[in-house]
C-alpha cells in the first residue's frame, strides 16, 4: 500500500472514536485524515453510501455496516450511537465513517454527543458533502458572483420522515439565491411548491444530481415547475442532490465531465453577461 506523504498524522488510540466523513462517492475525494484512520481502524462502522472501494482501505479492520436509507430498513439512530460507545468501551480503534461530512445532515453532532456524555474520547474529520462536491462533478457552482450571495442547505426530510413543517421557506426563497437540498427527491412535490408559493417563479432553474461523483451519476436539468413531473419520467431515484437556482445554468458551460468525452460547452455564457468572464 503506498505510503502517506511525510506529515505528523494522529495516532488512533484504543478507546477512541473518531468520526469521519468519506465525501460525496468518488474515492479520490476522501481526506488524507480519513486514509489514515481507515489504515488504523480496529472496526469501521460505515454507513450506507460508504463504497467497497474506501473500505477496501482498511482491509485489517471489521467492518460493520450502520447505513439508514429512506423508505428502507435501517438501524435506529440509538442503536448506532451505543454500538459506538460499545466498541470503544472495548478497547477498540473505531472509525465511524459517513458519506459526505458527518456534521451535514450526517447526525454526527448526535453521534459525537452521545460518545462525550458516555465518556468516550473523539476526534472529527471533517469530509466533501455533497451538497458541494456533487454539485461540483456535475458542474454547477454553489456560489457564482452574477447569481448569489448567499447559498442555504436545506434538508428534505424531519426527522419523522415528512416535509420539514419548521422550514421558512418564504424567508429562505427571499434570502438565498441557490437552494440546495438534501435528501429531497422523496418530497420534491410539496418543495417545489413551497417555493413556488414564496415567490420563486416556475421557470427557475432546478439540476438533480443523482449518485454523485460515482460512475452512475446522472445529473436532470428541469425547472421547479416541471422537476416533479420530470424526475417521474426520468426514473431516477436517490441519493440525490437538488440544486435550485440561476447557478444550475452554469452547467452549459462547465460540465467538466462531457468535455472530457470531446463534447463542446453547450453555451459559453449561460448567464448572458455579454462579456467576458474575466471581466470585473
Amino acid at each position: 500500500m503506498t505510503a502517506l506523504p511525510d506529515h505528523d498524522w494522529p495516532e488512533m488510540q484504543p478507546g477512541w472514536v473518531w468520526l469521519c466523513g468519506a465525501g460525496p462517492g468518488d474515492p479520490g475525494l476522501l481526506t488524507l485524515h480519513a486514509l489514515n484512520a481507515l489504515r488504523q481502524a480496529d472496526v469501521v462502522v460505515y454507513d450506507a453510501l460508504v463504497s467497497e472501494a474506501i473500505l477496501a482501505w482498511a482491509p485489517q479492520a471489521e467492518h460493520r455496516y450502520a447505513g439508514k436509507r429512506g423508505g428502507k430498513p435501517s438501524a435506529k439512530q440509538r442503536d448506532i450511537s451505543l454500538l459506538l460507545v460499545d466498541l470503544a468501551r472495548q478497547g477498540k480503534r473505531v472509525l465511524r465513517l459517513k458519506g459526505g461530512d458527518p456534521f451535514v445532515f450526517g447526525r454526527g453532532g448526535e453521534e459525537g454527543q452521545t460518545l462525550v456524555q458516555h465518556g468516550v474520547p473523539i476526534r472529527i474529520v471533517p469530509g466533501i458533502s455533497a451538497g458541494i462536491g456533487g454539485l461540483a462533478y456535475a458542474g454547477i457552482p454553489v456560489t457564482h458572483r452574477d447569481v448569489n450571495q448567499s447559498v442555504t442547505f436545506v434538508t428534505g426530510h424531519d426527522q419523522t420522515g415528512e416535509t420539514p413543517l419548521s422550514l421558512d421557506w418564504e424567508a429562505i426563497s427571499r434570502a438565498s439565491g441557490v437552494i440546495v437540498i438534501y435528501m429531497g427527491m422523496k418530497h420534491i412535490a410539496p418543495i417545489a411548491e413551497a417555493l413556488r408559493d414564496a415567490g420563486r417563479p416556475a421557470s427557475e432553474p432546478v439540476a438533480v444530481v443523482c449518485t454523485a461523483t460515482t460512475p452512475d451519476q446522472q445529473v436532470l436539468e428541469t425547472t421547479l415547475g416541471t422537476v416533479v413531473e420530470d424526475i417521474a419520467e426520468s426514473g431516477l431515484e436517490p441519493p440525490a442532490i437538488i440544486c435550485v437556482g440561476r447557478s444550475v445554468l452554469m452547467r452549459q458551460a462547465l460540465d467538466w465531465q462531457a468535455m472530457a468525452r470531446g463534447l463542446a460547452p453547450r453555451d459559453t455564457d449561460p448567464l448572458g453577461r455579454g462579456r467576458p468572464a474575466e471581466s470585473a
